[in-house]
């Protein structure tokens, strides 16, 4: 009701101020106007609407000049490209929002069109088109959460009953972990995924659907324990842990913890882990996802993202060198010189170490010897005069 009354109100007054502002130019017109005495309201009421209507035309005209004059011209490419993108405004590209790739990459040469994580290459290649750009593959991205402490292995230091996000756990003394570098396991990294790509495992750690993740980085962002990391797809070998603690504080805080133990600096033949602020970290330009320190990790802190290694098998045009046989770590590699090498598959752990030493390539079925094979060839193909 009292809505009601208050725009009543409102009209009233508008309709007073206009028939006032209408009475004060029609009595000013002549200058010999006396408005105290009698006035003819249709005559007022005549001039009032053509007064406004008057004063509307000018208003309008002026408004559409300056419409005219300060428009801002748009590429008709960032039209095209906006329509053509999935509209998720993740941020993964890099700007904000779709629209703001658009006009970046309409307009400016130097952005590229396969930016779109959501999009894929079916996006990236109607981008390449409609702007005149070269498409190129680009390796995908995904999330990794950088702890295995849920709570069946990480101990707590005391239960909390607050609301079921990170970031407010995080203001009740840190947490309630015992560990403070670990997952507290409230799920908001699950609430800000826009492609419903991460849920939470019944040990209350993230778990992360590789087929539905784009990489945007929402959840890396969100994370307040920052245990999230945005990496690429080839990065498979990780130590998914980020205590600095020592090693024996650690390992009472953690049963999956990294120690420090430094074992995996010891097996790697790459030289790819190192050991730093009482944590082991792997250096990801070294590393070459053998995954031979995941299965000599003492407290299984460092995790292999390739759920099945395929194993070695030797092809017919082996020449048997022999340097399979010196460079597997596990010893399942065998056979006489310049004769048909043999892989004992009870003992390949698919490393491929011996995909990627064999000078001929004669070794296959390994995760990598697709890519081994690749390389080989472009060095063999002659270089442009």
């Amino acid at each position: 009701m009292s809505n009601n009354s208050d725009i009543k109100h409102a009209g009233l007054i508008t309709i007073t101020l206009l028939l006032n502002c209408s009475l004060t130019a029609y009595a000013g017109v002549g200058g010999e106007i006396d408005v105290s005495g009698p006035i003819n309201v249709k005559e007022l009421l005549t001039f009032a609407f053509l007064f406004l209507g008057g004063l509307g035309i000018v208003f309008g005209i002026s408004l559409a000049f300056a419409a005219q004059k300060f428009a801002v011209r748009v590429d008709p490419k960032v039209e095209r490209v906006r329509d053509v993108l999935p509209g998720a405004n993740c941020g993964a590209c890099g700007f904000g929002g779709c629209q703001g790739y658009a006009e970046a990459v309409a307009t400016n040469p130097d952005i590229a069109p396969n930016l779109c994580a959501p999009g894929k290459a079916s996006v990236a290649n109607a981008v390449a088109q409609i702007t005149g750009k070269i498409a190129e593959a680009r390796e995908p991205l995904f999330a990794r959460i950088m702890c295995q402490g849920g709570r069946s292995s990480a101990i707590k230091k005391f239960k909390y009953e607050g609301i079921h996000d990170c970031r407010a756990a995080l203001l009740a003394g840190g947490g309630d972990k015992q560990c403070a570098y670990g997952c507290l396991g409230y799920g908001t990294c699950e609430k800000v995924c826009p492609f419903n790509a991460i849920h939470m495992t019944e040990d209350h750690l993230p778990f992360v659907d590789i087929t539905k993740c784009t990489g945007c980085r929402n959840c890396e962002a969100a994370c307040p324990k920052k245990v999230i990391e945005v990496l690429l797809a080839s990065k498979a070998v990780l130590v998914p842990c980020h205590s600095k603690d020592k090693g024996a504080i650690t390992k009472n805080n953690c049963q999956v913890g990294c120690i420090a133990c430094s074992i995996c600096v010891k097996v790697c033949p790459f030289d790819a882990p190192f050991v730093e602020n009482n944590l082991s970290r792997i250096d990801l330009n070294k590393c070459k996802v053998c995954g031979l320190c995941v299965s000599k990790c003492p407290t299984k802190a460092i995790t292999d993202f390739i759920p099945q290694r395929s194993k070695a098998f030797v092809m017919d045009h082996c020449i048997g060198c022999q340097i399979c046989i010196k460079v597997c770590p596990v010893d399942a590699a065998s056979g006489e010189k310049k004769k048909k090498h043999t892989i004992d598959l009870t003992r390949c752990i698919g490393c491929g170490i011996c995909t990627a030493k064999c000078p001929v390539q004669a070794i296959d079925g390994t995760f990598n010897a697709a890519e081994v094979f690749a390389s080989a060839s472009e060095k063999g193909k002659p270089k442009a005069a």
